[in-house]
Formats: C-alpha cells, structure tokens, sequence
C-alpha cells in the first residue's frame, strides 16, 4: 500500500494567490505495501474474535476520503469518484494510495526556515497556537516529549517532537500513519494502544500529539525497587499486564501489524491503582507485507529468528512480551545488552538447543556460530591487543 501525504499550509499569506483558499496542497509520496489480504496467525497463540467493530479492514477505500479532500481534486477526480471505470489509471491509484492531512505552520511574510534545528523548549510558550507547555516530560534517540494543555480542549497532552531529520521524520509519518489506522477500528478504546490527537508540522519540526499516559514499566519499576516501597508488580498485577498486552498484540495482530519494539519502554501504566496500561510507539512497527528489516526489536527482547536472520512475523512480539513478563516478576532483565553471542548462549542454556534447521538458514548464523554450529564469541578487546603487538 503506498501513501500519499497532503501537506496543508496555514498562515502562509497566500490567501490571493490560492482564490482565498489558505491550504496550499503539495503531495508527498512514500511506498507501504498492503495489509489487505494476509492470513494473521492462528497457530502460534490464541486468537480473540475479531472486535464488533471491525468491519472489513479496507482502510485505504473511498469512504476515508473527507469530503473537504474530494473538493480540492480536480473534475476529473470528481467524476472519477461517481464512475470508478472512467480511468484505469485513476481507479490503480485510488487502490495504491491512501491519503492524509498533515497541517504546516508558518508564519507570514516568512519562509520556513529556522536557524535553530533543535527546537528550544521553553515552559509556558505555545505551540502552534493551542498547546502551552508546562513540563518537560523526557527524549528518545529521534524525539523530545513534554507535557502540553490543549488550550482549546482543557485536557493536559503528551506533545511529541521530532528531531529535524528526514529519516527521523518519515518514520514518525509511519508512526502516525499506523495510530490512525488502529485507532480507526478501535473507538471505544478497548484494546490498550496510545490514543492519537493530533499532528502538525511546525518551525520545521513534526509534532504527534497524543494522550497523556504515566510512567513506562522500566521507570516504575526501577523507582519501586529504588524507594523501598511495597513490590508493586504482584502476580496478580503482572497478570493484568500480561492480558492487557496480548489483547493489545492480537489487534495489532490482526491487521497484519507486528508492533516490532515491544520493551518496557514502550509500555506505559495508564492507571496505577487499577493497573492498567498502554502500548506506544509503533515507529518500527510495520505490516507483514512490508519488505521486513533484519535489524528491529530492541537487543534484550529480540527473539531468534531475527538475531539469526531468519524470516519472522507477529510471533517476535510474543517472545519480547514474555521477556517482559519474566522481567516484571524477577526484577532482572532475562536476557542483559551484552554481546550478541552472551544473549545466545543465555537463550541456550535457559530454553536448550536452537533447532539445526533454523541454524542452516540464518543469513547471520555464521556471525555467532562455526561451520560445525558451535557457538563462538569473538574478543575485540584481545583481538585489538594482539594487533599492537611488535612482530
């Protein structure tokens, strides 16, 4: 499935030369194969019946077509809209693409350039005129997040800001691409995944906005242990957790998602008191259909097959979350970021041997095994000390 992004100036002063319209319209083009189609697997773990509202996945039909969209199109396109046949062509590319808004602020007489490409935070400001910052909240490798009132809704936000850089940026258009997606079949907000506001793009930065959520199961935990106080994740809460999560992975699951970096990180408490939680980022998610990348999940919760190089699908999501839980009631990390070999022979010695025949088709397996598949462990540290060596 490809994806056609419309990008909506506001505050351009343009407003002439577009006959009054203040959305100027550009389209960005980036390639998603799609979902549609694909057998989500039965076999691996318990399948829950599909949610009442999950009317055929067609998310890419015309009925997601605003109607404000089908006006900016030319005639053509309107005609094409009451008579699919008019056009091959058209009627290709209403199948490949889906499309939407994405609101750019600029101020007026000004181009778009900032001098600063990381954006200031500043406590209190206001961003793009509705949100106004009032804590910073923490950064990721790619993003800053604060906590924002939305001053038009009164609610307190989690605003997202994405670092100035095209490849940071794409993939949070994925990001939002896919909470859009899983939040359209999920209104009632039953199946525990972030809750998408809002998104714009403003003094050259991409901003998500989405509900604001406490803290992730790493930080909790570490501060529960660190104050002393009563142990919080109890059997009966990490078994909440647990169900919460799968019923969060088998709606992903689904629709042919793999979530991709389940960790503790990315699962946030929703509710101390009642335990609940939510599942975020789906910025490395991707469909099954997609051209897979070997390198995703995070070094302590990647299963097997993808240390291997093996093909994978939804069932990497369930070996991280039992990582996860094993994590949750010992307090340790069940498999530590060390080395790549040191994670393998821990994953042997706890489970037993990797069977042979996923051994012979990893396209990585002679990185951490010899011919006769035994596990070996290369030393950089000694391999750099015999390289001084005089000869």
């Amino acid at each position: 499935m490809k994806m056609l992004l419309r990008l909506s100036f506001s505050g351009t002063g343009l407003e002439d030369d577009v006959r009054g319209n203040t959305n100027l319209d550009v389209c960005m083009v980036t390639n998603e194969e799609n979902a549609n189609g694909k057998e989500f697997l039965k076999d691996s773990y318990c399948i829950l019946p599909s949610p009442e509202s999950a009317v055929p996945f067609d998310v890419y039909g015309v009925e997601d077509f605003k109607t404000e969209d089908t006006d900016l199109q030319n005639p053509t396109a309107r005609k094409f809209q009451e008579d699919p046949k008019i056009d091959p062509a058209l009627s290709k590319f209403q199948q490949e693409y889906e499309v939407f808004d994405l609101k750019i602020f600029h101020r007026k007489n000004r181009t778009g350039f900032e001098e600063n490409k990381e954006f200031p935070i500043v406590m209190d400001s206001v961003i793009a005129g509705r949100y106004r910052i009032n804590e910073y909240l923490g950064s990721a490798a790619f993003s800053k997040v604060v906590r924002a009132h939305d001053l038009r809704t009164g609610v307190d936000v989690c605003l997202k800001i994405i670092k100035n850089d095209k490849d940071f940026f794409d993939q949070s258009l994925d990001e939002i691409k896919l909470l859009k997606f899983v939040n359209k079949y999920d209104p009632d907000d039953d199946h525990h995944i972030l809750r998408l506001y809002d998104y714009f793009y403003y003094q050259e930065h991409l901003f998500i906005v989405t509900e604001l959520l406490r803290a992730n199961l790493y930080e909790f935990q570490k501060y529960n242990q660190e104050s002393g106080d009563e142990v919080y994740f109890s059997l009966p809460r990490i078994q909440a957790i647990a169900r919460q999560c799968l019923e969060a992975l088998v709606y992903l699951h689904h629709l042919n998602i793999v979530h991709c970096d389940l960790k503790p990180e990315n699962i946030l408490l929703k509710s101390y008191s009642r335990c609940e939680i939510k599942v975020i980022d789906l910025g490395s998610s991707c469909f099954l259909s997609d051209n897979l990348n070997l390198y995703v999940q995070s070094r302590s919760y990647r299963s097997p097959e993808v240390i291997l190089g093996l093909p994978y699908d939804q069932k990497i999501d369930i070996w991280s979350l039992g990582c996860i839980l094993s994590e949750l009631y010992t307090g340790e990390v069940l498999f530590p970021n060390e080395s790549m070999p040191i994670i393998l022979a821990r994953m042997i010695g706890i489970i037993g041997p990797i069977d042979m025949e996923m051994l012979a088709s990893g396209q990585e397996t002679q990185k951490y095994f010899t011919d006769d598949y035994d596990l070996f462990h290369t030393n950089e540290v000694i391999i750099g000390l015999y390289a001084r060596l005089p000869t």
